[in-house]
């Protein structure tokens, strides 16, 4: 039960906060010009950034390596 609420209250940080943030604006630009806002996965140009892996600590801070750029059918495929 704590671990529930624990994965509750960093979803809702990460979907709140986080990716409203600054800072994720800019990481996530710079990993759609960096894969030439093409999907990875179909090539299809990319209109979201998907988490190959999160941090399980210091949500936000992701290296960017972790992030690709990708189009919403393959995204909602991913989730």
């Amino acid at each position: 039960m704590l671990y529930d609420i624990k994965r509750k209250r960093r979803r809702d940080y990460y979907r709140n906060i986080n990716l409203k943030s600054d800072d994720w604006k800019g990481k996530r630009y710079v990993v759609l010009k960096r894969d030439h806002w093409k999907c990875v996965y179909c090539g299809t140009p990319a209109t979201q950034v998907h988490h190959k892996r999160y941090a399980k600590r210091n949500i936000g801070k992701e290296p960017i390596k972790w992030l690709v750029s990708i189009c919403k059918t393959c995204h909602d495929k991913k989730h």
